[in-house]
């Protein structure tokens, strides 16, 4: 629990006015209300390229208690724009991390809240849907709150993966790779690419609007498009690669932003969702081996139902078993697939991996 004696106020687009205390950096941020229902893992979810643009609540009692370890954080820097929760803790019980959560929000320039009932505003975002907040621990300017509020741009419509992408290209192999994978960046996780390499991939990550011509030179094996944040609708540039990848009948792995740009690639349009599906334990069905899998999952887009099952190029793979969301797909007349939740599950089960081997099977 925060030592500092400061109020913090979290305005929500509703109106709703919910007081705490401060927590990271002192300021003010906004950004679309989102929550995820993991007991742990909260760096690798606050590291996540896919938040970006989010106020995230932890849904968990105490968040920070077992500190911050460096190699655990799934990109370069905190990704989150503000985080709410119950007991956000200075102190640490781990010996091996390096320091506590406090100083990484500070560092990171996170401004955050604490001493709220985080089931209570979870059970309002259920019920309302996702919208947009505001959390100031520098004023306590009602109308001033509201007017910075307005001014918080609406998540559907976008575009969020070219500034969280990689501004140059680089490459991870080890000795032994003997398959070649191109990775389109849209938010890319580290452990994502761990889990390829791991496999014998050598990988070639590419920024997020990089031609497909140049992405193509690399004479890959296989094409892995990632996850990322924003409106897969606003991005055509995206749209467009994936649709020139697939001329070239290679395998091809969409995860979660992939998955939705898989889909658009083919016809099939997106939506919005109510409050979105984050967390460690949603449960997904195979269709195709019947068999269940717990998953990792992070997104608040979907793609539409009625056009999948009216494509007749495109197959349901997989199914979510809360609400009956398409969770995967494949083609019929290519070596694609994709799915909407994350099989690396950092943080998460390993349910899913299988993935990443269906994937190198296919290229081999």
């Amino acid at each position: 629990m925060s030592v500092q004696a400061q109020q913090a106020i979290l305005l929500l687009e509703d109106g709703t006015i919910i007081y705490g205390k401060a927590f990271g950096k002192t300021g003010t941020t906004t950004g679309e209300l989102c929550f995820s229902t993991g007991m742990t893992g909260y760096q690798e979810v606050f590291t996540d390229p896919s938040f970006s643009g989010q106020v995230l609540i932890m849904n968990t009692v105490h968040t920070g208690n077992y500190g911050i370890k460096n190699i655990e954080a799934e990109s370069d820097s905190i990704k989150i724009n503000g985080l709410i929760g119950r007991n956000l803790e200075e102190q640490y019980s781990r010996y091996q991390a390096q320091e506590s959560l406090q100083n990484y929000l500070q560092k990171n320039n996170v401004v955050a809240i604490e001493g709220v009932d985080t089931r209570a505003l979870v059970a309002h975002i259920r019920t309302k849907g996702a919208m947009n907040c505001i959390i100031s621990s520098e004023t306590n300017d009602i109308a001033l709150l509201k007017k910075k509020l307005a001014e918080c741009p609406d998540m559907k419509g976008l575009e969020l993966s070219s500034r969280v992408s990689t501004t140059k290209v680089y490459e991870i192999k080890n000795e032994n790779a003997k398959l070649k994978v191109a990775v389109l960046d849209l938010g890319v996780k580290k452990n994502i690419l761990n889990c390829l390499v791991d496999r014998g991939a050598h990988v070639k990550v590419f920024p997020a609007k990089t031609t497909f011509k140049e992405i193509k030179e690399f004479q890959p094996d296989g094409y892995f498009i990632s996850n990322g944040p924003g409106d897969p609708a606003a991005m055509s540039y995206a749209v467009e690669t994936v649709k020139e990848i697939l001329k070239e009948n290679k395998p091809f792995f969409g995860i979660c932003l992939g998955h939705q740009l898989l889909a658009i690639a083919n016809g099939i349009s997106t939506f919005k969702m109510h409050h979105g599906h984050r967390g460690l334990n949603h449960p997904v069905k195979n269709i195709i081996t019947g068999q269940c899998e717990i998953t990792t999952q992070n997104h608040g887009f979907g793609v539409q139902p009625d056009d999948v099952k009216s494509n007749s190029n495109v197959e349901i793979t997989h199914i979510n078993l809360n609400d009956e969301s398409i969770e995967g797909i494949r083609l019929k007349n290519k070596p694609a697939f994709s799915v909407q939740y994350h099989p690396e599950a950092a943080p998460g089960p390993h349910d899913s991996r299988y993935l990443f081997d269906d994937f190198i099977a296919m290229m081999q």
